[in-house]
């Protein structure tokens, strides 16, 4: 067995975002979409605002060093302009906890959610949605900038954009026509025949993407000219596209990997101090492997994250594995799932790319968006009629990689 060790200074955790596990959110485009049977309710879901202390002990006890998080926008921005100190210091206390802990916080100021006064207006599709989330972004880091170092503007901006505009299956429901072509993920499906279909969607998407990337640079200026020495990330889902040797399935791979990863970053690249990936996914052009499945019917290709990595260390910025995980309700195939994981992080170390921590995804079982609570992604098993908190097996197997920084293999 050989012992594979990790930078000294290397972040351990796991991540949750506002509204999946916080609760009691009831001012944004998800929950107005839940009241109107678009997408199944979040509710209370796992108490997450009342019971961050406990879990927080809990991450601390399976050796974790950091924890990514969400802010609610609106909770923090209610109105427009009208920002509430009682979400700020809701906040301020949860950092305070993390760092009681000894565990680094890496805040994510967006995480797909928007306040309904916003939403309702246009959303991303504002031309001015660029300095509208800005003037945001430079508010939550001043507010909270003393308690946290590391901030990411938002969360997976092409998942939000396609679901919402080319899969209409996530608010605002719109769908291209011809969104079959690219539908590659189970993010609620059953939701897709009651969006707004037509052509219309895909020059709106295109518009969304634009504003996104303005957006995210917007609240860099914003968020530096306020607090210089903040480190500010983008947190990026990357497919990893590839194919075997026919020449078709090669230039398709490289146009998909173009499209959904080289073309965001390239307008965006150059307001990072760091670079958040987010893996799930693999996909092969012309691949006739039969793949074993995880609970959402993805690839079961854990390794391939060193693929996602070297792609995002081309823009020569340090990365953080910002989520990577799977759902797996029985825990059957997490504890491997995390060793290959970690091994081939390790690997992309090795290699020179500049990896500086993983964080799992997720800590707590959540709401899987317009999956529901169906699907399992915890380390903690959450029991959602009681609220109780189990510990699964896998996290123990983390654990021991977290306190020792270390795989064995």
């Amino acid at each position: 067995m050989l012992e594979k060790r990790f930078p000294d200074i290397f972040y351990w955790g796991a991540a949750t975002a506002s509204y999946q596990v916080e609760g009691g959110i009831d001012n944004n485009d998800w929950s107005e979409a839940a009241e109107a049977g678009q997408v199944p309710p979040c509710g209370r879901a796992c108490d997450h605002y009342h019971r961050y202390s406990a879990d927080f002990d809990l991450a601390k006890e399976l050796g974790h060093t950091a924890h990514r998080f969400s802010v609610e926008w609106s909770r923090i921005e209610p109105k427009e302009g009208e920002f509430s100190q009682d979400a700020i210091l809701h906040y301020r206390s949860v950092l305070k906890a993390l760092r009681e802990r000894g565990i680094e916080p890496f805040v994510t100021i967006w995480h797909f959610t928007l306040p309904t006064w916003f939403s309702s207006t246009g959303g991303f599709e504002r031309e001015d949605s660029p300095e509208i989330f800005a003037r945001y972004a430079r508010f939550v880091v001043l507010e909270l900038g003393d308690l946290c170092k590391h901030f990411s503007t938002m969360n997976e901006p092409n998942v939000f954009g396609s679901n919402g505009w080319l899969r209409g299956s996530w608010p605002p429901f719109k769908r291209f026509s011809a969104t079959d072509l690219v539908s590659i993920t189970n993010s609620g499906k059953i939701y897709e025949p009651k969006s707004n279909r037509g052509i219309k969607p895909l020059f709106l998407y295109f518009k969304v993407m634009k504003n996104l990337a303005f957006a995210h640079n917007a609240a860099y200026v914003a968020i530096k000219s306020a607090s210089p020495n903040t480190e500010v990330s983008l947190v990026k889902h990357v497919i990893v596209f590839d194919s075997n040797r026919n020449p078709f399935n090669k230039i398709k791979a490289i146009i998909a990997n173009y499209v959904w990863t080289g073309k965001f970053m390239g307008r965006t690249h150059q307001h990072c101090d760091s670079i958040g990936l987010n893996y799930y996914f693999y996909t092969k052009f012309g691949d006739k492997r039969k793949w074993k499945k995880t609970d959402m019917d993805w690839n079961f290709a854990p390794d391939r994250i060193y693929d996602a990595l070297k792609m995002l260390s081309k823009y020569d910025k340090p990365l953080f594995v910002s989520e990577a995980g799977l759902a797996d309700e029985d825990d059957s195939d997490r504890a491997e799932y995390i060793k290959l994981q970690v091994l081939a992080t390790w690997q992309a170390i090795e290699d020179g790319m500049d990896v500086r921590g993983h964080i799992y995804w997720s800590l707590l079982d959540n709401y899987e968006w317009a999956l529901g609570f169906e699907k399992r992604f915890g380390l903690i098993e959450v029991n959602y009629q009681t609220l109780e908190r189990k510990i699964r097996p896998s996290a123990y197997v983390y654990k021991e990689i977290c306190e020792s920084n270390s795989i064995v293999e």
